[in-house]
């Protein structure tokens, strides 16, 4: 009886660990519902992914000057879900996640592409909260270069 109770006890722990989804997989998950959406034009999935004021910057470079743009999430928002023919295509790589409790910061390598055709790379620095017992992007900032991209995402 007692090898019965042991038994039991470590399939029921083996398959509550198979089936239960880790914490940096539901991040993962947020993370790619933004791009998953802007790749169809689907804003009410690319919204999802974001915490209601959610900061959202860029680094740009223009004749070797650097500074930092923001733009807002509900401009963001409403591009991706406005008709376009292009399809807005951001390949990236889960390059590091960290996580903290209720904190998380993932770092993707990225190349854009409009259709099939090569734009951009660069990486994404997003900061996560866990907020409603759900993962949500509160922060994201942005490199882009159109140079040095070949070690990053097919």
């Amino acid at each position: 009886m007692k090898r019965c109770t042991i038994l039991a006890f470590i399939v029921l722990f083996l398959s509550t660990k198979l089936f239960a989804q880790s914490e940096e997989d539901k991040i993962k998950t947020v993370v790619t519902h933004l791009f998953s959406g802007m790749k169809t034009g689907d804003s009410a999935l690319t919204r999802s992914a974001f915490a209601k004021n959610c900061i959202m910057q860029t680094i740009v470079n223009k004749n070797e000057k650097l500074s930092v743009r923001t733009e807002q999430i509900d401009d963001f928002i409403k591009f991706i879900g406005s008709p376009h023919k292009e399809k807005f295509d951001e390949r990236i790589v889960f390059s590091k996640i960290l996580i903290d409790g209720p904190l998380a910061t993932v770092w993707t390598d990225y190349k854009f592409y409009i259709d099939d055709k090569f734009s951009h790379c660069g990486v994404n620095s997003f900061q996560l909260a866990k907020l409603d017992n759900r993962w949500q992007i509160v922060y994201l900032i942005d490199t882009r270069r159109k140079d040095n991209c070949s070690v990053l995402v097919k």
